[in-house]
């Protein structure tokens, strides 16, 4: 009971000076490697964010683990997901292998309950969306769709007079943005 607020001064400086170090090593790689690092995370972002949190809280809290083992580790993981995410960005498979593909749940005003269900999705999430983005009824949605982010996105359905200047065949036009996911 008498380690429960303070050990050793020994043990509080390292910790302090290796999650400085460990703080300002992250932030560096994370500049380095790009936007997607802190991204709306997909899946496979996901996991290897937890996991360098999971190695940098290591690093900081368990002495046997030097800075230098912490960090290559950390380092590793960055260079991983770099290669893999470069691969999935020329190799359709395998992007399909790697990522979630987004799904339609709603489309021309019906809920589509096999894909909810499959998604573990409901319908107070999909109406929380749709407040989000100011849309009070379903009568103005073409389609939602969720995401490889776990993101919903609301389609709107065309205006009448944007629909008529580009193209009088309306359904034509909105089909291009959601056909691929048919």
């Amino acid at each position: 009971m008498e380690m429960l607020f303070f050990d050793n001064i020994d043990k509080l400086g390292r910790i302090v000076l290796t999650t400085v170090m460990i703080y300002v090593f992250i932030v560096l790689i994370t500049k380095i490697s790009g936007k997607r690092s802190t991204s709306q995370l997909n899946n496979f972002d996901w996991v290897v964010t937890v996991m360098i949190g999971s190695l940098g809280a290591s690093t900081i809290l368990l002495k046997d683990i030097p800075f230098v083992e912490g960090a290559s580790s950390i380092l590793v993981l960055y260079v991983l997901q770099f290669l893999v995410t470069k691969y999935a960005s020329i190799s359709t498979p395998f992007s399909s292998f790697i990522l979630s593909e987004p799904r339609i749940v709603f489309y021309q005003g019906q809920f589509l309950h096999d894909a909810m269900r499959d998604e573990r999705l409901t319908r107070q999430e999909i109406e929380c969306a749709m407040r989000s983005e100011g849309i009070n009824s379903f009568d103005d949605i073409e389609a939602i769709v969720f995401e490889s982010d776990a993101q919903l996105t609301i389609i709107p359905k065309p205006s009448t007079t944007d629909a008529s200047k580009d193209n009088p065949n309306t359904e034509a036009t909105v089909s291009d943005t959601i056909a691929p996911l048919m």
